[in-house]
């Protein structure tokens, strides 16, 4: 039985995503304790500048045809699904995003393997894959031992650094044949970028986000007040830009923008999954909320469990007078 550990490069527009790097990590210690190797795993087009990024990786399989980019569900699976068959790695990891969550279910399905969704962490205890896995909106982590011989890991974002997954130095490049695959349900029409907003959140330095707890549109000028004061921007959870209340260019999470501010305030935001993972990275987090609970708090550097409108008002004042 193979021992290796392979990892299913995200990439669009020819950047890779965040997330593998983080991926290769983990990826990285999984393969130290299997004593098998890391494969970072790759379908497109024209990969090979990206192949010069994995470093991390002891090798890397390319799957490149002109029917694999861009993106569809159907074409990748069918081309990754001949890569693991014929490499068979004891583990593999995708990443819990929008592309990921297609990939990793479709390719379990097609190869028989099991899946654990949700991750947070990923480790052997005598020589059985244990999976960490978020539950309800994050609120409990429920751990998975997986029995035989390979197993699909869907990563979340955030779950270990991403600098792990950086290294220097160009790893063995191998070009796998593209399989003559079966149909195709899925067609790519076109890609809708969203329309430029009055900021762009991804290069704010400071930025205050509110969530559910809002109650209220009307109740905005109290967040937008606190972010004035600290010299930030206003963002949002997706509930807040469901609503209208503000516009899909200041959402952060899968759906909308990830974001590494400097500060980044979450005031009335629980954490679920799909939020974190957009803001994890943010150098200093500080969260408010009156769920003592709420997992915005294992990510949070700081946390106030408190209303947000007894917290703002005068912490907003206090920010005032300092300046």
């Amino acid at each position: 039985m193979s021992q290796d550990v392979a990892v299913v490069i995200e990439h669009l527009g020819g950047k890779i995503a965040d997330i593998v790097f983080e991926m290769l990590g983990t990826g990285r210690e999984l393969a130290t304790s299997t004593g098998g190797k890391l494969l970072a795993v790759a379908a497109g087009q024209g990969l090979a500048p990206l192949a010069k990024e994995l470093g991390a990786a002891d090798a890397v399989l390319l799957c490149q045809g002109a029917g694999l980019e861009p993106y569809t569900p159907d074409a990748h699976q069918q081309a990754l699904a001949a890569v693991l068959t014929a490499r068979a790695p004891r583990i593999t990891l995708v990443g819990n995003t929008s592309i990921g969550m297609d990939l990793g279910a479709g390719l379990a399905a097609a190869l028989g393997w099991p899946l654990v969704a949700y991750c947070r962490g990923a480790r052997l205890e005598g020589g059985t894959l244990v999976a960490t896995s978020q539950i309800y909106g994050g609120k409990l982590l429920a751990e998975a031992a997986v029995a035989g011989e390979h197993a699909i890991v869907s990563m979340l974002a955030g779950s270990s650094p991403a600098e792990a997954g950086r290294a220097a130095g160009a790893s063995a490049v191998e070009e796998i044949a593209v399989p003559a695959g079966g149909p195709r349900r899925v067609r790519f029409r076109r890609l809708i970028q969203p329309a430029a907003g009055d900021v762009d959140i991804t290069r704010e330095g400071v930025l205050v986000s509110v969530g559910r707890g809002l109650q209220s549109k009307d109740n905005l000028p109290v967040v937008e007040e606190l972010a004035r004061a600290l010299g930030g921007t206003v963002s949002a959870s997706r509930p807040i830009v469901d609503q209208g209340w503000l516009p899909k260019t200041r959402q952060v999470g899968k759906s909308g923008m990830t974001v590494k501010p400097k500060l980044y305030v979450a005031v009335g935001i629980s954490g679920a999954p799909e939020h974190l993972e957009g803001m994890r990275g943010a150098e200093l987090i500080v969260a408010v909320n009156t769920d003592a609970n709420a997992p915005i708090f294992t990510v949070a550097h700081y946390g106030v469990v408190g209303d947000l409108f007894d917290v703002l008002p005068p912490l907003t004042e206090k920010i005032k007078a300092s300046a």
